[in-house]
């Protein structure tokens, strides 16, 4: 009888240590529930409204008003050199690209002519750039390729173009539009920044924003049309602190930051 009765308090002592255990399992899992990024994301999820046709039109009327002949920066003589000099503004300034290319152009202004120069020479004219040795190197090589491929000529297709060392579909797109008069859309940093800071094209990539450009924009502006945006990005739409109360479109602007309305 003692042994019978002492038997059922065994299973009541083992019910205490099973759970407080559960508790502690369930405070644990809670703690990565608690801890969330999603407000983040929903905030840079949010775009702003689309441009209408109608605001594209008078955007770009506006800037045709104010600037009829938009012209490039970059001094050239021909599109040779329209092609040498593009290819050395990558990550340099039109100035500094000019004060350059102004005593080069003078003595080589045709494919023929830079190659007799030879890269050390092109080398010494152009050592106030950025990247000088590769960019003289390439300006040899697309002199020769023009020779060899293309009968002295600079090509008037992007295909072709992009074939030429140190050209690539930026470099095509100016030498279309300002050598050949084709309405191609060139995406540099200043167009980059504009689609993007406006809302008039925005894009991840170059790419993304010429093509969404191409879209928007109507066809009678097409031409001018990037000189107009590269313009207004260098001399309105600034990087640091852009220009807003002399701006053309800041009434139509969509950057939630523009100083005024």
């Amino acid at each position: 009888m003692p042994k019978t009765s002492r038997r059922p308090a065994k299973p009541a002592a083992k019910t205490p240590a099973v759970s407080p255990a559960k508790p502690a399992k369930r405070t644990a899992a809670a703690k990565p529930k608690s801890v969330s990024a999603k407000p983040a994301p929903s905030r840079r999820g949010k775009s702003p409204r689309r441009w209408s046709a109608a605001e594209v039109h008078e955007a770009f009327s506006r800037f045709a008003k104010a600037n009829p002949e938009p012209k490039g920066e970059l001094e050239h003589l021909n599109p040779f050199t329209l092609l040498v000099a593009v290819v050395l503004s990558a990550q340099a300034t039109d100035a500094g690209v000019n004060k350059a290319t102004r005593p080069l152009f003078a003595v080589a202004d045709t494919p023929q002519k830079m190659l007799a120069l030879g890269e050390d020479r092109v080398r010494e004219y152009i050592k106030t750039i950025g990247l000088f040795r590769t960019k003289a190197k390439n300006v040899i090589a697309l002199s020769q390729k023009l020779i060899t491929d293309f009968g002295g000529e600079v090509p008037n297709t992007r295909e072709a173009l992009e074939t030429l060392p140190g050209a690539g579909r930026k470099t095509a797109n100016v030498v279309l539009n300002m050598a050949f008069g084709q309405p191609t859309m060139a995406v540099d940093t200043h167009v980059f920044r504009v689609g993007n800071r406006t809302g008039l094209a925005p894009g991840d990539t170059p790419l993304a924003v010429e093509l969404e450009l191409e879209r928007v924009i109507p066809a009678e502006f097409m031409q001018h049309a990037h000189h107009w945006l590269i313009l207004h990005g260098r001399y309105t739409c600034l990087a640091r602190k852009p220009r807003c109360e002399v701006c053309l479109i800041n009434d139509l602007c969509r950057w939630p930051e523009k100083t005024v309305s």
